[in-house]
């Protein structure tokens, strides 16, 4: 198959498979792949966020380590970043796949969702947001949301710091965090594009988040997150949404064990992969595979055959 004219997108929950298939899809339409993940954005940050290591990245590879740790980036940025990369391919003759869970990295950068201005640098809300939230804890921050936006409040977890944040951020500007998700379902597409998704039996996925936490101990990832702290970077792998890292922190602080970190992280894990399914649940332009067998090869025909139809 030749180059397609539009962007594939290959979505799903952790573990589900998605990297393995995009990169046989890139294989065979002549394509580049971008990376859609909040978390493999960062340097250093390889093996807890199951990037694709250099040696068996097949096809050109792009939104992989844009920032250090705990830089400020955002669905913003990426939009940017995920759009330039999507033109440059395609001068190039090629065929950009989009592969990723972070569905409001997937959002940003395929559908028509319009950013305030400057809300990335100098912003003096969200500044001061975090300063709040790093000397009186997350909890205390998310208080005073509820006092002032309770509906906002109430869809965002009081450790997602990050979210808050944003909720006070669109609070300044007249609006809210919850009328904006509202509305997130009517927002039009932009970029052209075809939606693939690998949907997994919940408790097939568990055993492979588990299987690949497993490995990820087994496979240096201790020795990240020590690499990590010496170059300085503890409060950007200790965010609430660096899975695995923080717990590793804790444990290499001795307030756990590292059995009990190992534990944490599928637990976290698990929970994150719900939340994924439920995101992309409600795309109605996703056409699903059944991914259950992890056969990547036979997964990767299923959606070239598809994608020759549409």
């Amino acid at each position: 198959m030749t180059s397609l004219p539009f962007v594939v997108v290959v979505v799903g929950p952790t573990a589900s498979g998605k990297t393995d298939v995009a990169q046989t899809i890139a294989l065979q339409v002549s394509g580049e792949v971008v990376s859609a993940d909040s978390m493999q954005i960062y340097r250093g940050m390889d093996i807890g966020t199951g990037k694709l290591p250099d040696g068996e990245r097949l096809v050109p590879h792009h939104g992989f380590d844009l920032v250090d740790p705990g830089e400020p980036y955002s669905a913003a940025l990426f939009q940017e970043y995920a759009r330039s990369c999507f033109a440059k391919i395609q001068e190039r003759g090629n065929t950009p796949v989009l592969c990723g869970g972070t569905g409001f990295y997937v959002r940003a950068a395929i559908d028509d969702y319009r950013f305030p201005e400057g809300e990335q640098v100098g912003n003096a809300i969200r500044d001061k947001c975090n300063e709040f939230a790093r000397v009186n804890g997350p909890q205390a921050l998310w208080d005073l949301l509820n006092e002032r936006d309770s509906e906002s409040a109430q869809i965002i977890p009081p450790a997602d710091t990050k979210r808050v944040v944003r909720a006070f951020e669109l609070l300044h500007d007249g609006t809210s965090y919850a009328q904006q998700k509202a509305k997130l379902a009517s927002i039009p597409q932009k970029i052209p594009a075809r939606f693939i998704g690998l949907q997994v039996d919940p408790d097939i996925l568990r055993e492979r988040i588990d299987r690949r936490v497993d490995a990820m101990f087994d496979g240096g990832f201790i020795d990240e997150v020590r690499a990590l702290l010496d170059k300085g970077f503890r409060d950007g792998i200790t965010a609430p949404q660096a899975i695995g890292y923080k717990e590793v922190v804790a444990a290499l602080d001795g307030q756990i064990s590292m059995d009990e970190a190992r534990e944490k992280m599928k637990v976290a894990t698990h929970r994150y992969a719900k939340r994924q399914r439920t995101w992309f649940r409600k795309d109605k332009r996703i056409m699903w595979l059944d991914a259950d067998s992890g056969n990547t090869d036979a997964l990767a025909q299923q959606a070239l055959a598809w994608l020759a139809t549409t």
